[in-house]
């Protein structure tokens, strides 16, 4: 007999199904043991033998499962206990299920078409954050030489300029709404 194929044959329907999980955001040890029907030993030992199933663990060290995590317990206690595998029989048989889901798409491909404005729109940032990261008189100094005519400063309550004035007045010096530069 190969080592992923079940032992016994014939499932006697235990335990609880995905649908019937409390919709929550966390689960504790004792509630997914309860909702696995098996004891709490049992889930730390499931936790050592399968890789996938790794519950993150709160400030107090206390076991806090996922919804997902809840799940794969309860397809584990349903290939050891129902289905009759061995524990490296189930392993093998969750690492060939994780495997078929394929693999996650990268967020930018290099044949996208706008890659390349993704690339001027990176290129524009950091040349804003280099810009950002000048001292206000450097970028005050460098605004009115680059202009044709210095911006009339806006009238403001306080003695200070803005940042988003500094912005604007170094993006778009001397022009107007018509956009001819004037």
């Amino acid at each position: 007999m190969a080592n992923n194929q079940p032992i016994r044959g014939i499932p006697h329907g235990s335990g609880a199904n995905a649908s019937e999980i409390p919709d929550k955001l966390y689960f504790r040890i004792g509630e997914v043991a309860r909702l696995c029907e098996v004891p709490a030993y049992v889930l730390r030992f499931w936790e050592s033998e399968f890789p996938q199933l790794k519950p993150n663990k709160g400030g107090t060290g206390q076991r806090l499962y996922r919804r997902r995590d809840v799940e794969l317990a309860l397809r584990v206690k349903t290939l050891l206990k129902d289905e009759g595998y061995t524990i490296p029989g189930a392993r093998q048989v969750l690492k060939a299920e994780f495997k078929q889901k394929g693999p996650q798409l990268s967020l930018i491909e290099s044949d996208l078409p706008d890659t390349k404005q993704l690339r001027n729109l990176r290129r524009d940032l950091a040349a804003l954050a280099t810009m950002l990261s000048q001292p206000v008189a450097a970028r005050r100094s460098a605004a009115q030489k680059s202009a044709r005519k210095p911006a009339p400063a806006p009238a403001r309550s306080s003695g200070r300029t803005r940042p988003s004035d500094l912005l604007f007045d170094a993006l778009a010096p001397g022009s107007n709404s018509e956009g001819d530069g004037n």
